[in-house]
């Protein structure tokens, strides 16, 4: 189940920020999350979310940390730790990092962006000296995090049903073309009770992890918050569901029935 865990988590922070305005997400909101693998629980994800300063602007401090947990740490020990600081005027990453311990396996990598020549600074933190390079990026990139709440930030009059968006992601040390399609609306059951979601369809690449190209499906709360609520990958050796466990400091109601 190498990677199958650390891909769960990424979609589920790379779900859904153009937008230059955050009126729909408080400073202080924190959304968790339950992860399971058949029939076993497999882990935990917490997502939340700090105005700050950073370079002398306002920016969403979001911070992403996963972990395996129960029987699958016994033989699948998980830490995974994502930060962004993301500018409040423009939407766009500042600063990303994915500092990861999976099994023997570990990651530390740092990005620098600069949106204005469309580059990026890449550490190694893993390497002698922090190995750095400047690579070629592209306009309005992403990464994992900062995805996650460009949706989110979206008004119900571009976050609806038919809706096609292409996103290019920011992932370790590569850039990923994403296209986002809502296909419908559909009640969902939580701890909660069940809540209308909007069904979001990422197109990923099929092969040796998800058994077709749109094997993901992610479903967030059908409302101004757009919160993720549940998501399920159809894998080659299984499936993976992770399902909301609880959230503080959200800005509006969430209607639960």
């Amino acid at each position: 189940m190498k990677k199958i865990f650390t891909l769960i988590i990424a979609f589920l922070m790379a779900g859904y920020m153009q937008s230059q305005k955050f009126d729909n997400i408080n400073s202080g909101e924190q959304l968790s999350y339950r992860i399971h693998y058949g029939f076993l629980n497999a882990g935990t994800a917490t997502l939340s979310t700090l105005q700050t300063n950073f370079q002398g602007e306002p920016h969403f401090y979001v911070k992403g940390y996963g972990k395996t947990t129960g029987a699958v740490r016994t033989f699948f020990k998980v830490e995974d730790n994502y930060e962004s600081f993301i500018n409040m005027k423009t939407g766009l990453p500042s600063y990303y990092v994915r500092n990861v311990k999976e099994g023997g396996y570990t990651q530390h990598f740092q990005t620098v962006f600069n949106h204005d020549n469309h580059t990026l600074i890449l550490t190694d933190k893993e390497k002698s000296a922090n190995s750095s390079k400047v690579i070629n990026s592209v306009k309005g990139v992403q990464d994992m995090l900062s995805a996650f709440y460009y949706l989110r930030s979206l008004d119900s009059s571009e976050l609806k049903v038919g809706m096609v968006k292409n996103l290019n992601i920011w992932i370790d040390d590569e850039m990923f073309p994403f296209q986002l399609r809502v296909t419908g609306i559909e009640d969902v059951d939580t701890k909660y009770g069940k809540i209308s979601c909007l069904k979001v369809i990422p197109l990923v690449k099929s092969g040796r992890v998800f058994k077709e190209k749109e094997g993901v499906t992610l479903w967030v709360s059908n409302d101004k918050n757009h919160v993720p609520i549940s998501i399920k990958a159809e894998l080659a050796v299984g499936s993976l569901k992770a399902s909301i466990s609880d959230y503080k400091n959200v800005k509006y109601t969430l209607n639960f029935k």
